[in-house]
């Protein structure tokens, strides 16, 4: 029934999620979820919201939650949207400011939705390639030709890389009368926040998830910060698009997560000890592990092959991420940070590993 389907579906490639499984028991370290219940006052947050109001719209500018977001990054609300999920904010900034006449500009090996938002609003691009180290220098932008947009995930994904934020005030500095996009997924878990220059590029905005770093995966809250000009052009094409995208619910569990900075600032420790801990215990058994600011690393051994090494994990119960593409990064797989519980039984199945492509202990 195909022939249905607009000039512009047929020519779409649509983006592939991670694995939601099925299969109990499995050990899943292939999402980047967080490994750790959302804070207690969200649940209770979420329960009051729970009553006879639900019959009612939501508020369509979920003011209580763009307040929050706003005291906790010392900003005003005018300078905060909020979205389903850190990818419809995404998705509003391409089509409010990302479509221009000179190519959007991103890394080779990034998030693999920009690719699918640029076709699907008509979008040119160019891919600047990462480094050998796999870095994305600024350099390299700056050389590439003419730049009608920048958005670059910040660390990267999928190989947890930072940028540090001097570069990244340089590359604002030089595309001055561009819009630039710093998507700050997993900031949290150690890489520099683009905050701090908000304040002198208004050509800047930031997107951010409460997936990671607040455990709300199952509740899709995300949000940009930029200049209000900025905000204004999101917003204008949200009300053309779904006037209350946040549910009551979601408001009432994102504005209890944006004020709780005790269970934050306490589960993104634990986090970034297990990251190191892991990366530590993945270099001891002959991996490669690219330096990660993530909730995840990037690794891959020498003398295996990625596509069997993760079906072999996958038989002993531990579900990873790779990638088949590009050619550069398929022997890498990408593993979420669990609990310590969790990385045991992922460091288990790899000392246990027999079969063609996994490393011996």
């Amino acid at each position: 029934m195909s022939r249905y389907w607009s000039a512009v579906v047929h020519r779409l490639t649509p983006y592939v999620p991670g694995e939601q499984p099925k299969i109990d028991g499995l050990v899943k370290l292939n999402t980047n979820e967080c490994p750790y219940p959302p804070s207690g006052k969200v649940l209770a947050a979420i329960a009051a919201a729970s009553g006879d109001a639900l019959r009612l719209y939501p508020d369509p500018q979920a003011t209580a939650l763009r307040a929050a977001i706003a005291r906790h990054h010392g900003l005003s609300p005018e300078q905060v949207f909020v979205g389903n999920g850190s990818d419809e904010v995404l998705a509003h900034a391409f089509m409010a400011l990302l479509q221009h006449d000179a190519p959007l500009v991103f890394p080779d090996i990034t998030y693999s939705f920009y690719p699918v938002y640029a076709r699907l609003y008509g979008i040119a691009t160019r891919e600047v390639p990462l480094r050998a180290d796999f870095t994305w220098a600024v350099d390299d932008v700056l050389a590439s030709g003419a730049i009608g947009a920048v958005i670059f995930p910040n660390p990267n994904a999928p190989t947890g890389i930072a940028l540090p934020l001097a570069e990244v005030r340089r590359l604002l500095a030089a595309c001055r009368d561009v819009p630039v996009v710093v998507d700050e997924a997993y900031v949290d878990f150690g890489a520099e926040s683009a905050l701090p220059l908000l304040a002198e590029f208004d050509n800047l905005l930031i997107v951010r998830t409460l997936s990671k770093s607040r455990a709300l995966a199952g509740l899709r809250v995300g949000y940009a910060l930029g200049h209000p000009a900025l905000i204004e052009a999101l917003t204008r094409v949200k009300d053309s698009f779904n006037s209350y995208p946040l549910d009551r619910l979601a408001i009432a569990g994102a504005t209890a997560a944006m004020e709780d900075d005790e269970w934050f600032e306490a589960t993104r420790g634990r986090i970034i000890a297990s990251r190191d801990r892991l990366s530590e215990a993945l270099r001891q058994r002959g991996f490669e592990v690219l330096p990660s600011h993530a909730n995840f690393v990037f690794a891959r051994h020498p003398q295996q092959d990625g596509a069997a090494l993760a079906a072999a994990l996958r038989e002993r119960k531990v579900l990873v991420r790779r990638f088949a593409t590009p050619a550069r990064i398929a022997d890498f797989l990408r593993i979420t940070i669990g609990t310590d519980v969790q990385i045991d039984a992922l460091l288990a199945a790899l000392d246990g590993a027999r079969t063609a492509g996994q490393p011996a202990a």
